[in-house]
């Protein structure tokens, strides 16, 4: 699905439509998830959760169709990070979980490793950059914005994201060919 798709079914999720607030959510909310797991998020899954709860009543507000929706949609994801990443910074590390508790069925050791695979590579690869081109990265790929859409979203000029995106490409490929991170 994409971009159309999202337009289409927008008014309806503009009325409150179940059906409609669902195709958005499932179209969007792996992209959103994708961008705070990227940026290192404590509860990325809450996050998540959050921006829609933030987003879906003001939908009705949305100009701009589909594009405008992902541009407010990661202009709060992003605001939220940024929350989440100073209330961390202020508190220090989390508490490990108890392993005597009993947890609900999960997927598989073997589901869940596959998947950690692939996140692990992608985070040790933007680990060395720097948090603003990570940032820009990130909601350029993962959340497939545009420049100006990521500009808003940051509060950034378009040709600060420009070079944001160049700088951070460049030191990627920098890293790779040097061997200072390997996929």
């Amino acid at each position: 699905m994409g971009e159309q798709r999202l337009d289409e079914v927008l008014p309806a999720a503009c009325l409150g439509e179940a059906w409609a607030l669902r195709v958005v959510y499932d179209e969007l909310a792996p992209r959103v998830l994708g961008y705070l797991r990227g940026r290192g998020a404590g509860e990325p899954e809450d996050l998540t959760s959050e921006v829609f709860l933030a987003v879906l009543p003001r939908l009705s507000t949305v100009t701009g169709g589909a594009a405008g929706l992902r541009t407010l949609l990661f202009s709060v994801a992003h605001a939220r990070l940024v929350d989440d990443l100073r209330r961390r910074s202020r508190r220090g590390p989390a508490a490990a979980l108890d392993d005597t508790v009993v947890m609900p069925a999960a997927p598989s050791a073997e589901t869940v490793a596959l998947g950690q695979l692939g996140s692990d590579t992608v985070r040790r690869v933007l680990a060395g950059l720097p948090d603003d081109q990570r940032d820009v990265l990130l909601l350029r790929i993962v959340g497939d914005l545009t420049v100006d859409q990521v500009a808003t979203a940051m509060g950034r000029s378009t040709g600060a994201v420009k070079q944001l995106q160049r700088r951070g490409l460049l030191e990627l490929r920098a890293q790779l060919a040097d061997g200072r991170v390997t996929l």
